[in-house]
């Protein structure tokens, strides 16, 4: 009887994606990168153990969201302290905080506790199409 394949992280390799989120939709793109952040691309995909890969998002300044959104959508804070809810609509995350707005997305669709946050510390975005990550020589990701 075969067994079941438990991938070890000792044999994990992992590859460096860019993805460019212009003119693409911000839930869409977020699925996307928290797929590839899981590993859920890989045949060797294990759940209990962090076998995705990094990802760098561009351009998360010209994402777009569909609808009313931009008008509806609302993001929230809260300081802790009494009457310290903040609340931002879609549009001024999406010109203020676009980096913040794509790392909410994806930071949702990942597994709450401590293995989604690791996973999520191998997330990059830039609100424009420069990046830093140039000697880790990552590979272009289309979006279908």
């Amino acid at each position: 009887m075969k067994n079941t394949f438990m991938q070890k992280k000792e044999e994990i390799k992992r590859e460096w994606y860019v993805i460019d989120a212009e003119g693409q939709t911000l839930g869409r793109v977020a699925a996307k990168v928290a797929h590839v952040l899981r590993g859920k691309h890989r045949p060797t995909f294990t759940p209990h153990v962090d076998c995705g890969d990094f990802v760098i998002v561009t351009n998360a300044s010209k994402v777009i969201l569909t609808g009313n959104k931009l008008d509806d959508k609302m993001y929230y804070n809260h300081s802790g302290y009494p009457g310290g809810l903040r609340e931002r609509t879609a549009r001024t995350m999406k010109e203020d905080y676009p980096v913040e707005m794509m790392e909410r997305a994806v930071k949702g669709m990942l597994p709450k506790g401590r293995l989604g946050r690791q996973m999520y510390r191998k997330l990059f975005v830039y609100a424009g199409a420069e990046h830093p990550h140039a000697a880790q020589q990552p590979v272009e990701m289309k979006l279908n």
